[in-house]
């Protein structure tokens, strides 16, 4: 470990986070209480004009409560400045006036022999450069010509030209002292295992040097320029300075421009991103064609919060952007997350750039679609969704990514997105009975939902009172309350906008909750909870049970045993409606389902039914238990 936790200690010990956020942010004076250590602003990840930004001096803790960023000292100036871990150590060292600690004596031998390599690849890019420029490098210099390439973005790339010949670059690089060892271990010459000479890498390309995030030359990349000449683009090798997992080209360049911005963009190869760069647009990086990484990815989060990967629209790629998403899932976090621009099929940037200029080129930009649709639309087109099978298994495979999200809230906003988009595409809105459907819970819908199906809108209306009376209930079971299919419209509204709250609030209060609803809803929780200021009036009205103070855990089994009957009532719909299309046609595989269904009814409800009777024996000895309490002792018979 290069820097040991208790020197990371002493760092955030002398140096205030207020003194490290305060460089880019402006303190509220009317909420902070400076002799305190507590701090307020604007937060400086995303727009807001009230300020939800809190830094805590003594936990050295900074937190959002708007976009849920956090962290502390070295995150903020990662995420803020975007600057690797290494880079935001040295920055809190210089501020604080620490040294910096010693390395071990491996990492010192390791360091050594990069500062060799980095010397090692300067002069091969300068030797790259003055080939460029000699008349050996005409036809390279015609390629950059047609390529767009002027003299200003030649100097800037420090594009060269690796001539044809076998040993070019291993010659130049023995004239200067360079051991062939070296020339090996940087990636520039390949030495046969067979034990014949070695020879250059590179030859008869156009030479683009691939910078670290410090600017230093660790790794190339040649185009091809010969007709017949495979591969047409070849890039270094892994060398101890190349680690092509974890680089962006051009990300040094970018770095400034994205923070101007508060954008970045991503582009699948270097000469787009050469070409994008010289139109005026800095904030671009390329991904060497490799797949995305975790440390690819952490990195263009340091550079804007949503970046836009921008691929070719041909069906190369839009799977290359359907592979992204895999990565990109798992490392999801609030306010961090990626949009997706699909070029028009057989252009690619320099193309867009050439016919539309910078303008064109940032609209089509502009029209980069969220990574949720991406996902979506990958999962809808994998397959047909006309068989009841068919829909399980696309909500299986939703599921099952939706899962790989570690971010919580994040994880919980996909579940409440997609289950309402599969709602959609299989059944519409729900439905109840006449009357049911309404948007608008005014005082008329509201009895029209009583009278039309009493005992089912009761339970709903239990489940939703409870939800908000006990709300970490809604924090532990939060998915399966999701997932359960309300019979009546305004119910499922506003189950989802108490499942929204959740998400975004943290912790819920019936108040709160009442003040973020659309009118039509707010009579609605006054029906099923009762007055927002405290009152659970309602709520008890049905759930007798609650006026005699029940243990928690008990109103928790409840719930779930509520949920389980609303499932109940859903399995039996479904039942329902395969024996009315099975009137009509009837095959082997709906009879089997039919069959299957049966056998499952039968079976949750004689669970249901065991759980009901335990669940109503409890209830009992809870009131009794509670009458006792409130009659208090009972005084003694005197003896006679």
């Amino acid at each position: 470990m290069r820097f040991p936790p208790e020197f990371l200690d002493e760092l955030r010990n002398r140096l205030p986070l207020s003194e490290v956020v305060g460089r880019r942010v402006t303190w509220d004076r009317r909420k902070s209480q400076f002799g305190k250590g507590d701090y307020w602003a604007c937060c400086p990840f995303h727009e807001e004009k009230t300020p939800s930004f809190h830094v805590d001096d003594r936990k050295g803790f900074y937190h959002c409560f708007g976009c849920g960023a956090s962290g502390d000292h070295v995150r903020f100036l990662t995420d803020a400045e975007g600057l690797s871990f290494p880079e935001a150590v040295e920055r809190l060292a210089e501020q604080a006036g620490v040294s910096m600690p010693a390395a071990d004596p491996q990492e010192a031998r390791r360091a050594k022999v990069r500062a060799s390599l980095a010397d090692v690849m300067t002069l091969a890019a300068r030797f790259f450069q003055e080939r460029f420029a000699s008349d050996a490098g005409r036809d390279a210099r015609s390629y950059a010509s047609r390529r767009g390439l002027d003299r200003e973005t030649l100097a800037t790339f420090e594009i060269g030209y690796a001539p044809g010949e076998r040993t070019a670059l291993k010659q130049y690089l023995a004239g200067h002292g360079v051991e062939e060892t070296q020339m090996v271990d940087a990636g520039l010459v390949i030495r046969p295992d067979d034990g014949r000479a070695s020879y250059d890498r590179f030859r008869n390309r156009l030479m683009i040097p691939i910078h670290d995030h410090r600017g230093r030359v660790v790794a190339f990349g040649g185009r091809a320029l010969g007709a017949d000449q495979e591969p047409k683009y070849l890039n270094s090798p892994e060398t101890p300075l190349f680690n092509k997992s974890a680089v962006l080209f051009n990300l040094h360049r970018a770095r400034a421009g994205a923070h101007k911005t508060g954008a970045a963009i991503v582009v699948e190869g270097y000469l787009d991103a050469i070409a994008v760069y010289k139109a005026g647009i800095p904030h671009v990086v390329a991904s060497l064609g490799t797949a995305f990484t975790e440390d690819q990815i952490r990195a263009m989060w340091r550079l804007a919060q949503e970046p836009v990967i921008c691929f070719d629209g041909d069906k190369a790629g839009v799977a290359a952007a359907r592979r992204a998403v895999d990565r990109i899932l798992p490392l999801l976090e609030s306010g961090r997350s990626f949009n997706f621009c699909f070029l028009p099929d057989g252009q690619d940037p320099d193309d867009l750039i050439a016919n539309g200029g910078r303008d064109g080129f940032l609209a089509e930009v502009a029209s980069a679609r969220p990574l949720v649709d991406v996902v979506w639309e990958r999962e809808l087109v994998a397959g047909r969704i006309d068989t009841p099978e068919r829909k399980a298994a696309l909500e299986a495979r939703i599921e099952g990514l939706i899962e790989q999200i570690r971010d919580t809230r994040v994880r919980r906003r996909y579940h409440f997105d997609m289950r309402g988009r599969l709602s959609e595409l299989f059944r519409g809105r729900p439905k109840g009975p006449a009357g049911a459907g309404a948007g608008a819970a005014d005082p008329q819908v509201l009895a029209a939902l009583t009278a039309a199906g009493s005992d089912l809108a009761e339970l709903e209306r239990i489940v939703l009172g409870v939800s908000v009376a006990f709300p970490r209930f809604v924090d532990s079971h939060w998915e399966r309350i999701e997932r359960v299919r309300f019979s009546f419209d305004p119910h499922e509204r506003l189950k989802r906008a108490i499942l929204s709250f959740a998400i975004d609030a943290g912790e819920m209060n019936a108040e709160a909750l009442r003040a973020s609803l659309s009118d039509d809803l707010k009579a609605l929780l006054a029906e099923v909870y009762g007055d927002p200021s405290g009152s659970a009036a309602r709520l008890a009205m049905r759930f007798p049970v609650l006026s005699a103070e029940p243990p928690d855990g008990f109103v928790e089994r409840c719930l779930l045993h509520f949920l389980d009957r609303l499932d109940l009532k859903v399995l039996e719909a479904d039942l329902e409606a395969d024996i009315a299309q099975a009137d009509e046609t009837l095959t082997a595989e709906g009879e089997a389902r039919i069959l299957g269904l049966s056998r499952e009814l039968v079976r949750r409800k004689q669970a249901f039914q065991d759980e009901d009777r335990d669940l109503a024996d409890q209830a009992k000895e809870i009131r009794g238990a509670y009458v006792e309490a409130a009659r208090g002792p009972t005084a003694p018979t005197p003896v006679a």
